[in-house]
């Protein structure tokens, strides 16, 4: 199948979207699809991945608004008849991608739309919506969680809006189990160092915990992650005292945040308004537990006392941090849940889905996609972690019988 993924953020930018069709991408093509990916990111001094899709990178806004020469190369890639399937990743200021599911749609193209971020809730949404004529459009809504779909079926009166959640390759983050040490504790976190992402109020609420767990106890805290708030966040660390036992490494890459994970004890994800939570999804199947915000769409792979802790506030989550960390035995039967249990957002499951939501796309354009034989795991691939009961998807189901896609 010819797969043309398009987001107005791509590499070499670093971001939750970036890294989540770079890797869907590369699974697909693994799958056998020929998979390209359309961007307004510019290219980054090393070029391109020799090892990763096509991508082609058109023009990009002049004066914060959509060009002409924008439109017309997205037109050019899009209607000349070399793709099968569009799978458009959107936020809600994607300009490149809203054009695309006009343009897709327009053309009779089956389209998948998937919106990573929370949209605020609102009529002045909707009318948004309503006057940008998504309610007509021709293409299968999605949201990568629940969270991020109940706005979303706001914004698209009428229109159906189902889950296409993120993947992650659970078995690359296996760790190997790691002996809780009781007076040397490490909490850790990924984020971009951004408002809406919360760092300035996670230190504070590294702070509390350190003022709950008892004095002889060394804590340790690393943030990895870049963002405009990094300065903010030194001088606040540095007036507190707090640079003594908080670090900001920066961005690190996959191996880095694995070799930290190593000795870690806990993830924190204080944002609010987080849609999926890719690192903290990361984290828990590298076996740590996750304390994340309730109102969030970490919920969707961390249930209250199994994977971790879902808070209502920062204080509660400084109080139940504290608790775990000085719960040896609470901690380390998290710990083994984590490890020994495979989350159900494998690229495996997840190929399967995205394919049954490509299909039922191609049903809403009118048009059918071109079958491949099913991709087949060889024993030596399959995984040897036990899948978490109730999660993966019973023979028959409409995600089953999508494999006939891959």
């Amino acid at each position: 199948m010819r797969i043309a993924h398009v987001t107005d953020c791509y590499l070499p930018r670093m971001g939750g979207i970036e890294m989540q069709v770079h890797d869907l991408a590369l699974q697909q093509r693994k799958a056998g699809h020929d998979v390209q990916v359309i961007t307004r990111t510019a290219p980054g001094a090393a070029g391109e991945d020799p090892d990763g899709p096509t991508v082609h990178r058109v023009p990009g806004l002049v004066d914060g608004v959509p060009g002409v020469s924008m439109r017309l190369a997205l037109g050019r890639l899009l209607t000349d008849g070399q793709f099968d399937v569009v799978h458009a990743h959107a936020s809600l200021l994607s300009p490149l991608v809203w054009n695309a599911g006009a343009l897709a749609s327009a053309a009779g193209l089956p389209t998948v739309l998937t919106m990573h971020s929370v949209p605020p809730p609102g009529v002045l949404l909707r009318a948004v919506g309503t006057t940008a004529g998504w309610t007509r459009w021709k293409v299968r809504w999605t949201a990568v969680s629940q969270v991020a779909a109940k706005p979303l079926r706001y914004m698209v009166s009428g229109q159906e809006v189902a889950v296409l959640g993120n993947g992650v390759d659970a078995d690359a983050w296996t760790l190997p189990a790691y002996p809780t040490n009781p007076d040397e504790l490490t909490i850790v976190s990924v984020m971009r160092l951004a408002q809406r992402k919360r760092p300035m109020p996670l230190l504070r609420t590294l702070a509390a915990i350190r003022r709950q767990v008892p004095a002889h106890v060394r804590v340790r805290a690393i943030i990895m992650g870049e963002g405009p708030r990094r300065a903010d966040m030194e001088r606040a660390l540095r007036s507190r005292g707090m640079d003594r036992w908080v670090s900001l490494p920066g961005n690190c890459s996959r191996e880095q945040i694995r070799d930290i994970y190593r000795t870690a004890d806990v993830y924190l994800a204080p944002a609010k308004l987080e849609s999926f939570g890719i690192a903290a999804l990361e984290a828990r199947s590298a076996g740590l537990p996750v304390i994340a915000m309730s109102c969030g769409g970490v919920r969707e792979f961390v249930r209250h006392g199994v994977e971790g802790f879902l808070v209502d506030s920062d204080a509660e989550m400084a109080t139940v941090t504290a608790k775990l960390l000085t719960s040896p035995t609470q901690l380390r039967t998290i710990r083994e849940h984590n490890a020994s249990t495979v989350p159900e957002m494998t690229w495996d499951h997840m190929l399967q889905r995205s394919m049954a939501h490509y299909a039922r796309a191609a049903t809403i354009a009118g048009t059918v996609l071109p079958s491949m034989p099913t991709r087949r795991l060889p024993p030596e691939e399959a995984p040897e972690r036990s899948a978490h009961p109730g999660l993966l998807p019973a023979a028959g189901s409409a995600d089953d019988a999508a494999g006939r896609l891959l």
